[in-house]
């Protein structure tokens, strides 16, 4: 568990980190392209992960980095950033010009009108976001049950390593507990910021 935690955790702070700038960008500037940008980035998100694992094995092998960590977070971020990037652009359209307009006139530069100004409007997007990439990454197996070794194995890949006494036995009710186990993490953070995480989803949907 501590696993899924630390590997969550970093995949979910870099994908913001990211997603954040990027879905400004791509909701606030005008460049030329824009749409088959967010075209590709959404796109990603469909490729399936199964087409993956070949090569992301034979390329962490020629580099060493089989059964690291950074050979889990980083194949977690390329599913996760076009979800990101995906629902802050959507809310980040929806917030008025005008506020970083007036903190432009008042004599703020682009930087500091974001980071004054839009982040902290932006922050129940931000952390709705932020709970949705760390679930996905938290429930994430198929890649980490090829990648990962038995020092950074995530709680998902050892759940199914679960023997029963018995050859060919199934244990059936050691995996029910220990998928409940697993669960009731998530379930607590979910009722904890559950508020914050309507209105993060809500924000933008009614206008006026």
């Amino acid at each position: 568990m501590l696993n899924s935690l630390f590997i969550g955790a970093s995949v979910t702070a870099i994908a913001l980190l990211v997603g954040t700038f990027a879905s400004y960008a791509l909701a606030r500037l005008t460049f030329r392209f824009k749409g088959i940008v967010l075209g590709v980035i959404l796109g990603a998100s469909m490729f399936p992960g199964v087409a993956l694992i070949t090569p992301l094995f034979q390329l962490f092998t020629d580099i060493g980095w089989m059964g690291t960590y950074q050979a889990l977070i980083l194949p977690s971020i390329s599913f996760v950033l076009p979800l990101t990037v995906y629902i802050l652009t959507a809310f980040f359209r929806e917030m008025p010009w005008e506020l970083e307009e007036a903190a432009r006139v008042d004599g703020c530069t682009r930087t500091q009108a974001f980071r004054l100004i839009i982040l902290p409007l932006a922050a129940p997007a931000i952390f709705t976001t932020a709970i949705l990439a760390f679930i996905a990454s938290w429930n994430e197996y198929l890649i980490s049950s090829q990648l990962s070794s038995d020092l950074t194995q995530p709680v998902t890949v050892a759940i199914a390593s679960f023997a029963g006494s018995l050859p060919h036995q199934e244990p059936y009710t050691a995996v029910m507990a220990a998928g409940t186990i697993v669960t009731i993490p998530l379930v607590i953070l979910v009722l904890i910021f559950q508020r914050r995480i309507v209105a993060g989803l809500t924000a933008g949907g009614v206008k006026g």
